[in-house]
């Protein structure tokens, strides 16, 4: 590990790339960038699922955390680690202080590992608008996480609103196995499904998702039967022309699949660790139409593979912002950039 403090972005690059003819590290051998923006307290965290998610994809990981704005002088500090810790991982941790966090592109753009894509993840509360932070807008794919927010289902509502393609969340993985189950009951039927009955906590984000999911595709309207036998979504019913019904319930790390005329069958329905959850967003670096029709019906929109996978740049100060009591505090930036 290498540690420069208050040093520069120039200092930063020259110091990755002789850590990397020490370790061996070649640039072609790297799948993406992966940037993540995260809090200062959720930088182990951070690294921690980095390091699951590279022993599938090796990536560069560049870790920007934003620290005190308002700081009168700017200052950059970084840790630079090639395996090691991180395993597979090229990894940069930048500190960035005062105003220089407000441009933290001008350190990033140039540790880009370069042909590969880039994918910029909040390990915080997602932004409101994604193209107030240029680390989203130079980025192919970005990940949020709504589960973070202090309002999660509202955060998904706002998600929805400022979508692009290339847009995803991690409550959206937090679904795929239930999403799986779901589907499999219907691989040896063709009845049609009728309705269907979601038991969840109502700031549940993913049991918000998995009705827009069913809404999507199957042109139905779920009831979201609020509960506080659970944190998390505790069930799934969904109820066919021919009078049957489908339940997936939640028990522990466990599933009870029951389906009327056959017997209850357990299947494994664990609580993945946000580097696994992570690793599966890495795998395709396209746009998930499915994910974008399913955000759609959750807050009534439509059109949303429509929309103009490219983002202009929109300067948002918020130390002023703040200052200012402005909650927007955006304005079209100088030589706003389009990804």
């Amino acid at each position: 590990m290498i540690g420069l403090w208050d040093t520069t972005g120039n200092e930063v690059v020259k110091a990755l790339a002789a850590e990397r003819r020490s370790a061996g590290g070649v640039a072609s051998g790297l799948a993406l960038t992966l940037v993540a923006v995260v809090e200062e307290r959720k930088v182990r965290e951070a690294e921690a699922a980095a390091t699951i998610a590279a022993a599938a994809h090796p990536c560069r990981l560049l870790i920007v955390v934003r620290s005190d704005l308002e700081a009168s002088r700017s200052r950059l500090d970084a840790e630079i680690v090639v395996g090691g810790r991180l395993g597979p991982a090229e990894a940069v941790v930048m500190r960035m202080y005062g105003r220089l966090a407000l441009h933290a592109e001008s350190v990033v753009m140039p540790l880009l590992a370069p042909d590969v894509p880039v994918v910029t993840w909040w390990h915080q509360e997602p932004p409101g608008v994604i193209a107030n932070d240029f680390l989203g807008v130079v980025a192919d794919r970005r990940i949020t996480d709504a589960a973070l927010a202090a309002d999660p289902v509202a955060a998904l509502r706002q998600r929805a609103n400022d979508y692009a393609p290339g847009d995803t969340d991690l409550t959206w993985t937090r679904i795929t196995l239930w999403r799986t189950l779901v589907a499999g009951a219907f691989d040896t039927t063709d009845e049609r499904v009728t309705g269907a009955t979601i038991v969840a906590p109502p700031s549940d984000p993913t049991a918000a998702l998995m009705k827009g999911w069913l809404k999507s595709r199957l042109g139905i309207e779920p009831v979201w039967e609020p509960t506080d036998r659970s944190p998390r979504m505790h069930s799934v019913q969904l109820e066919c022309a021919n009078g049957d019904c489908v339940t997936v319930t939640r028990d522990e790390n466990t599933a009870l699949f029951s389906r009327t005329g056959q017997e209850d069958r357990y299947m494994p329905l664990p609580k993945r660790p946000v580097g696994d959850e992570l690793a599966e967003e890495l795998r395709r670096l396209d746009p998930d139409q499915i994910y974008g029709e399913a955000l759609g019906a959750m807050a009534g929109l439509s059109g949303m593979e429509q929309k103009p996978p490219a983002r202009v740049h929109v300067w948002k100060d918020p130390a002023q912002a703040a200052r200012a009591g402005d909650t927007s505090g955006a304005m079209a930036g100088p030589g706003g950039t389009a990804a």
